[in-house]
């Protein structure tokens, strides 16, 4: 019986594990490089998209851009009978908040949100930027198209809305346009403010920062290749949390490291030909992106952006000189690549907006002994459990097991001191939350 019982075990966790939803192809399939061929030339054609540019012009500047794109979001939403909330977000930064700032401005974002049908407090969101800069980041009324940085993040999270909006999701999903990122991260510390005001419980956020360019500075031409950024741990994680990963390990599990690594395992299962690379970091040496204000807010955020940047067409005058063509323009942006990382971020955004909450806590012991045991609290709507373990050196979770709906296991034959250790809940459908590294222990 014992034998029997086990052989049926590693069958459902090899159906449970192994299986695939044709939805999530059906969403790949439906992105459009056309309509964000199409999104990002509206884009760039706004002259320029500064944030501290004009807000009255019909077609120049950031204030037509953005009502631009708050008309594309309620376009989608008539599509789908209203299923998106428009609106929004306004902030005050006053002249002289830092040396990018040279006069007042209202620094306004756009928010679609598609409300869950079960949980609609917990929000995945998925964001672009709006504003473009030139060489000088305080110069608002030269042309500065910013057809890769960032029009092409915002047109893959208008086409994102266009595709998600045709279905029904147990999670809320937003889709954001973000102003102020060039004049230090205003745009994005505002909806983050936003989000805890709300008290909004926030599964994760995709920045899309520069989605749109294959050919490197360095010579390298690659359409397959993106990475993910992600910090290590929390920045506000306490000193007893600090404390205690010197004994249990934790130092790269924190819940940002988690994000990366879901999205790094959903790419390589239905989009094998992708080429995700998932970055130790929180953002490019020395610089920064619209996730860090949700981290620094203690919500797992991540970056999503192309692998291989070419810096003559970043933050750049339009110019020639000495030969090479500077600034960013159209002719730089491949748009079936923007359509490819789109794609990246939709599948990842419908799995955990699918997906059964994440046990709220997770136990660890076997402490000298020949066994691994868990103890984690059980979550409403989810099957069953998956346990993941993997060496103390390997990046990502590359082994595991189905456990069924219970609230406790042991991994007999696994030694605790050589593996670390997480448990992710699994619903009806097989969509897993994020994997959650056990942050208490048990004897």
């Amino acid at each position: 019986m014992k034998n029997i019982l086990l052989i049926g075990l590693t069958i459902l966790s090899f159906t449970v594990s192994a299986q695939t939803n044709q939805r999530i192809y059906d969403i790949i399939d439906a992105v459009s490089a056309e309509r964000i061929e199409k999104d990002i030339t509206t884009l760039a054609n706004f002259g320029t998209r500064h944030t501290l540019s004009d807000t009255v012009s019909q077609t120049r500047g950031i204030g037509a851009a953005r009502r631009w794109i708050k008309s594309e979001f309620e376009k989608t939403s008539s599509d789908c009978n209203n299923c998106l909330e428009v609106f929004y977000q306004k902030d005050l930064v006053k002249k002289d908040a830092n040396q990018r700032i040279v006069h007042d401005v209202e620094v306004v974002n756009v928010l679609a949100v598609q409300k869950g049908t079960k949980y609609p407090n917990r929000y995945i969101i998925m964001s672009g930027d709006i504003d473009s800069r030139v060489s000088d980041p305080t110069n608002f009324t030269d042309d500065s198209p910013g057809a890769n940085d960032n029009a092409s993040g915002m047109a893959g999270t208008l086409e994102a809305a266009r595709v998600l909006s045709k279905y029904t999701f147990e999670n809320s999903i937003i889709y954001m346009g973000l102003s102020g990122e060039e004049q230090g991260l205003f745009g994005g510390g505002g909806v983050a403010q936003y989000a805890k005001d709300q008290g909004w419980e926030v599964i994760g956020i995709f920045n899309n920062d520069m989605i749109g360019n294959i050919t490197g500075v360095d010579g390298v031409v690659s359409n397959v290749d993106f990475r993910i950024f992600s910090e290590p741990v929390p920045p506000t994680e306490t000193e007893e949390e600090r404390r205690r990963r010197r004994f249990y390990g934790g130092e790269v599990d924190g819940i940002s490291r988690q994000l990366a690594r879901y999205v790094h395992k959903n790419v390589k299962q239905y989009m094998p030909e992708m080429n995700p690379l998932m970055i130790y970091r929180l953002d490019r040496f020395g610089r920064g992106g619209h996730h860090r204000p949700f981290n620094d807010a203690g919500f797992p955020g991540i970056r999503i952006m192309e692998a291989h940047e070419n810096y003559t067409q970043q933050h750049q005058d339009i110019r020639i000189e000495n030969g090479i063509a500077y600034g960013d323009v159209l002719e730089h942006v491949n748009f079936d690549y923007a359509a490819k990382l789109t794609a990246v971020n939709a599948i990842n955004l419908a799995s955990l907006a699918w997906a059964p909450p994440a046990p709220e806590e997770v136990k660890i012991g076997g402490i000298v002994e020949p066994s691994a045991k868990f103890q984690w609290s059980k979550v409403d709507g989810a099957i069953g459990y998956q346990i993941y373990w993997r060496d103390t050196t390997a990046p990502t979770w590359d082994n595991s097991r189905f456990v069924g709906d219970i609230s406790e296991f042991t991994l007999k034959g696994i030694v605790i001191d050589n593996y670390f250790f997480g448990i992710s809940s699994v619903g009806k459908d097989g969509f897993e939350s994020p994997v959650v590294f056990p942050t208490g222990v048990f004897r």
